[in-house]
């Protein structure tokens, strides 16, 4: 992140890739809330349904795992923690980091995801619940 001695600051990624993101979360986290239906009907498809859930977790959190310690390193080599507790002025170059972390905070569909994983959790319990009841 530095050019030339000073620090330059990282963007957002454009909407199709936090989209692409987004979408592959919400398909992995629907992977595994099925599986309750094919561990009684369609057993075959277990394995598959579970790698296809795994694997895209993997690259959903290896990608958020990116953009968090993104986020860290801007706070950190800016040292934007300690000048604004120490209410410091900040410079042209502090307002674009903290613009960069606002910025990736807000275009995060993060909390959709975090919505869409609780609905399906609580429909999956329910339907394991009714299919053993």
């Amino acid at each position: 992140m530095e050019e030339a001695g000073r620090l330059k600051v990282p963007h957002t990624f454009p909407s199709l890739v936090i989209d692409s993101f987004f979408v592959l979360g919400l398909f992995s986290a629907l992977m595994f809330r099925i599986l309750i239906l094919f561990t009684q009907w369609q057993v075959h498809w277990f394995r598959p349904v579970w790698y296809a859930g795994v694997v895209g977790y993997v690259f959903f959190f290896a990608f958020r795992y990116y953009i968090s310690r993104k986020r860290r390193k801007v706070i950190a080599d800016y040292r934007l923690a300690e000048k604004l507790k120490d209410e410091t002025a900040l410079s042209r170059e502090d307002r674009d980091a903290l613009l960069y972390i606002v910025d990736s905070i807000r275009k995060s569909r993060e909390n959709i995801n975090y919505l869409f994983i609780f609905g399906l959790s609580c429909l999956a319990i329910l339907l394991d619940l009714w299919m053993h009841w």
